[in-house]
């Protein structure tokens, strides 16, 4: 018998049979394809049903009505949209940010909005990174029912500016109040929210954080740091009762950004304070990390993008975030330099 005579026949065996028909490998290739295209769909699927159809856990799940809500950054912006809707839920509030006065005005709006909510200050420099000022808070809040944690304090650059140009003390800055602040004030409280076995730690992150940000390069690695921290943080705490979860914003009206007026992809901070504490525990448009939620509907459906179909071409898309943030740099440079004029005529 020619063994070599029938293994070519077995070869050509598929065209031989039926001439036209698909071979296994083809077919596997075929398979691979629409399974990928199917998980892509149904990852889509689930974003849209996280961000329109399906609630949050309410957030009286976390602590009864006359508990307590941390509020840090809150003179301000998101922090302070965070505290007036927590207020409205009829949470107890710790207003903690750098200005005093601020605090005060703000305190007084709680109060005359909602009489029976309570108000606690503490004006506290985070970039100081002061155990004096770790410890007001401490002892502060040691007698109450801590229920909620919004870790909202963050710096940025003043400009986009290359890491090679960034100021040391802008550099440090961003570092000690995003993370080190961030870690610190949330140290105080999980041991609290563990022997209660219920609480919600919600820290704000952002597309910096998600995406590599040339010519934001500590600011998004702060925010990547906080990412990490927060995902694993949630790991360690769900068999508590307690909720972790990353926040990622694109572009909000704020004085951090600079932007005043409103769009479809860029929200009012009470906008979107509404959409995160309406969606607790749904990632949104957030399918790339555990305990991260990008809930505004815009941003959600711009994460999902960025992380789900643009991954392959993470270069473009870096190159034009680089590119985006050199024509903002441009700008505010010319900015300042029309501004020094006017001052020096």
């Amino acid at each position: 018998m020619d063994i070599s005579k029938h293994i070519e026949c077995l070869s050509q065996w598929p065209n031989h049979l039926a001439p036209g028909l698909p071979t296994i490998g083809a077919l596997l290739l075929l398979a691979t394809g629409g399974m990928v295209v199917g998980c892509k769909i149904w990852s889509f699927l689930r974003v849209i049903l996280s961000l329109f159809v399906f609630p949050g856990k309410p957030l009286h799940s976390f602590g009864p009505p006359g508990s307590w809500a941390i509020v840090t950054g809150a003179s301000d912006g998101l922090g302070k949209e965070f505290a007036l809707q927590l207020a409205r839920a009829k949470f107890n509030i710790v207003l903690v940010s750098r200005t005093e006065s601020k605090l005060i005005a703000l305190g007084e709006e709680i109060t005359k909005q909602f009489p029976k909510v309570q108000t606690k200050t503490l004006a506290m420099d985070f970039s100081q990174n002061a155990d004096e000022d770790y410890a007001a808070l401490n002892e502060l809040t040691s007698d109450l029912d801590v229920s909620i944690l919004i870790n909202n304090v963050g710096q940025s650059h003043s400009i986009p500016v290359p890491f090679a140009q960034t100021p040391a003390s802008e550099m440090s800055n961003i570092i000690t109040i995003n993370c080190t602040g961030t870690l610190r004030v949330t140290q105080l409280f999980v041991p609290g929210m563990i022997q209660r076995r219920r609480g919600l730690i919600l820290t704000m992150g952002s597309f910096g954080g998600l995406l590599p940000t040339p010519l934001l390069a500590t600011y998004s690695g702060s925010k990547a740091f906080l990412q990490q921290w927060s995902t694993s943080l949630g790991s360690e705490l769900a068999p508590h009762g307690i909720e972790v979860e990353l926040v990622h914003a694109y572009l909000i009206t704020s004085a951090m950004s600079k932007i005043r007026r409103a769009s479809a992809s860029i929200p009012t901070p009470r906008a979107f304070v509404r959409a995160v504490l309406s969606k607790i525990g749904r990632s949104g448009g957030s399918t790339a990390y555990a305990y991260s939620s990008s809930p505004y509907w815009s941003h959600g459906i711009m994460a999902w993008f960025l992380t789900s179909v643009m991954t392959p071409m993470n270069k473009i898309v870096i190159s034009q975030n680089k590119s985006m943030h050199e024509s903002i740099r441009k700008r505010a440079l010319r900015k300042a330099e029309r501004e020094a004029q006017k001052k020096s005529t």
